[in-house]
This record gives structure tokens, sequence and C-alpha cells, in this order.
């Protein structure tokens, strides 16, 4: 395998700094040390050796990437970097919902976010941690800095999952399918049908034009099959690290590259006239971080109360720890 051409100059320099080298957090280095995004990746992990291991093996891909990748001693090695991912924590097990992770990996947080903030002042926070909503939260709660510098991983998995379900019944690319979920990376997650399209065209018209029967039931199985994907996969194989790698990965780039890219992520804010919860709706990202649409979504009735209804059930969650 040839090595890839040489990184811009403006990614030459580029670090970023991931907390946690189990399954998610060394899937996330390893693609981004293919992607070309970064030249510097720092893992750290409370168990250094296994940092150290982890490092050592992806060292040995970086013949054909542009990028080196190093062990950190301490959170102080975040110091310089764009951004900061934060995987560690309690892992989902079979049954466990994720708000079922909640006071562990909050303490963790307590614990972890300051000294990260303190090293990194200028950095972007990404949350990759269940429950992410709760957590992106307290990140930004505990590192004080501007809501829009902290970023949740949030529904962009779930969209990705969601597009993967109407293309394959549609028989369609999903890169060709635009629809979001919109809300908790949880079980009050809500898709939004109402703005979903294929080829310009909404999913009701897009049956029409094409002489196909609008099924509600197969559109309902869709969203069912988005909302349990992980618990199907970790029942499977005992975690999810591939997708969610794949879409941390995704967060990064127009962060990086100030893309301005419309990416489904969580932040804190008020949505549905709840105030001071962190949930997902579409964002723009770019290199200062997550910004809310100018242009509010446009929802239909029901899916205004949907979504209030997950903001609620998230904000009682924050309440309680």
């Amino acid at each position: 395998m040839a090595p890839p051409p040489s990184a811009p100059a403006h990614l030459k320099s580029i670090k970023i700094a991931i907390i946690g080298a189990g399954s998610v957090g060394t899937t996330t280095a390893y693609a981004l040390l293919l992607s070309g995004l970064a030249s510097d990746i720092v893992l750290i992990d409370i168990d250094k050796r296994r940092a150290e291991g982890e490092a050592m093996d992806m060292s040995h891909a970086a013949h054909f990437a542009q990028a080196k990748v190093r062990a950190g001693e301490t959170y102080a090695d975040c110091a310089g970097a764009a951004a900061v991912i934060i995987t560690a924590g309690v892992n989902q097990k079979p049954g466990q919902t994720r708000m079922d992770l909640v006071k562990t990996n909050y303490a963790l947080f307590r614990d972890v976010v300051p000294q990260v903030a303190a090293a990194a002042p200028d950095t972007i926070l990404i949350v990759a941690t269940n429950p992410v909503d709760v957590l992106t939260h307290a990140a930004h709660k505990f590192s004080g800095f501007p809501v829009e510098r902290v970023i949740g991983s949030g529904t962009a998995m779930d969209t990705t999952r969601f597009r993967h379900e109407l293309g394959r019944h549609y028989g369609v690319n999903p890169r060709n399918v635009h629809a979001a979920i919109i809300g908790e990376h949880g079980d009050s997650q809500l898709p939004v049908w109402s703005l979903a399209t294929i080829a310009g065209m909404r999913l009701r018209d897009y049956c029409a034009q094409g002489g196909i029967e609008y099924d509600e039931a197969a559109m309902d199985a869709c969203a069912r099959r988005t909302r349990q994907a992980a618990y199907e996969i970790i029942q499977r194989k005992g975690k999810t690290n591939y997708g969610v790698a794949s879409v941390l990965v995704s967060i990064l780039e127009p962060i990086i590259t100030n893309g301005d890219a419309l990416v489904t992520v969580s932040r804190v804010g008020t949505f549905a006239g709840v105030e001071d919860v962190a949930l997902s709706m579409p964002c723009k990202l770019n290199r200062e971080g997550a910004h809310q649409l100018k242009v509010p979504l446009l929802l239909s009735k029901e899916e205004e109360e949907g979504l209030r209804k997950s903001a609620l059930s998230i904000k009682e969650v924050i309440e309680s720890v």
C-alpha cells in the first residue's frame, strides 16, 4: 500500500488528544490516524501501559499515514490540542440503558474535565462517553468553556444509522438520504419525518412520484431499528466502536478544516422551551465549535412536542446528579 499524499500545510501542526484507551478511544485514534486530519495524536488513559501498548501498535501503521501516535503521561499532555475527545468511562452492558451509567461516569467527569480544561484552555471538548447528553452538560459545567466549545457526539451516530435504514429500505445509497434524528442519544430520540428527503423530495412525495407505497409500518420499523441498534450490537459483541469512531472523525473534520458542516451533535442550550439542557440538533461545526442554526428547524407540532419530552427526560437526569 502506498502512503497517502502529504497532509495539507494547515493540518501539519494539528494535535488531537483522546482520553480513554478503551475500544472507542483506540478505534477513534486509528481512524484519525488514517484520515490524515492530524499530525499528533495523544492517547491518555489511567492505565498507562495499555495506552503505551496501543500507541506502539498504531505507530506501526503510521508508515501509511502522516501522523505520530503516542501515549500521554498525564492530562497535561492535552496542552495545545485543537480538540480533546473524551471516551473514558464505564461501558454500557447488555440490558443497560445509557442513562444507567450516569453516576459513575458523572463522577469521572468531575475529576477529569477540570484537569483537561486547565491544561488546554483553548481546546474544543468532544464528549463520546454515555449518557452523552448528560455528560456534555457536565463537561460544560466542569470546564467553564463556552457552550459552543463543548460538543457531544449526540445523535450523529443515530442519524447515520437512520439514513442507513432508510437507504436500505428504498434501495438508495444512504448518502442520498437526508434525514435526522434529534433530541436524546437514547430511548427518547426523535426521527424528523417531516423533513426527511430523497432526491430533494419528502418521503411521501418520493413514493408518489415513483409509484411506491408509503409504508408507515416499515418507517416505524426503520426508526425502531435505529433506536435499538446499539443494544443489538452490544448483545452480540459487548460493545460498539467502529461506527462511533467514524462519526467522531466526521465531527472533527469540519472543526479542523473550518468546514461549516451541518451535523446533529449535542450541546447545551434551550430546546422546545426547556432551558439549560444538552441534546442534539443540527449545528454548524467549524474551528470555533458547534453553533446553533440561526434558522430554527421547521418541526411539525407533534415533533416539537416529542423534542420537549426528550429534553425534559434529559433534564430530569441532569438535575438528579
